[in-house]
């Protein structure tokens, strides 16, 4: 069977894996997941993460999180836009999570980027999940 939103199951086992205290987390690997956490490295939740080559033309992603003092880094991690729902800001709508504190993540035709960086580069686009 198919998965219809890979993201979305990343961002639960991200999720699953923090609650439990993980010291990495494998996903299935694809372009889109990596370009979001990359924005994640940038925005210091999460330490890194490698691709991993399992062999016969398989490989996926060890997302490595980060903690301080026992607690995960990462508090609230919330999916916007869905398979069923897509979700779209322009550059001087999108929204501020935890008054500026969190970070949301944005596709734009630029890349993916936090909605610091669209603001700066005054581009708008679908939001993907924030972050606390």
């Amino acid at each position: 069977m198919t998965m219809s939103d890979p993201l979305g199951d990343m961002l639960a086992r991200l999720k699953n894996g923090l609650h439990a205290g993980k010291v990495k987390i494998r996903v299935p690997v694809s372009k889109h997941k990596t370009s979001v956490l990359d924005v994640l490295v940038r925005g210091g939740y999460i330490r890194g993460y490698n691709i991993v080559d399992l062999g016969s033309n398989k490989k996926e992603i060890e997302i490595e999180p980060k903690y301080d003092s026992g607690e995960p880094v990462i508090r609230e991690l919330r999916r916007v836009s869905k398979p069923g729902r897509r979700v779209y800001f322009g550059a001087n709508d999108l929204p501020r999570f935890h008054n500026g504190l969190g970070v949301t993540v944005v596709s734009t035709p630029k890349g993916v980027l936090s909605d610091h960086e669209a603001r700066e580069q005054n581009v708008g686009g679908e939001v993907i999940c924030q972050v606390f």
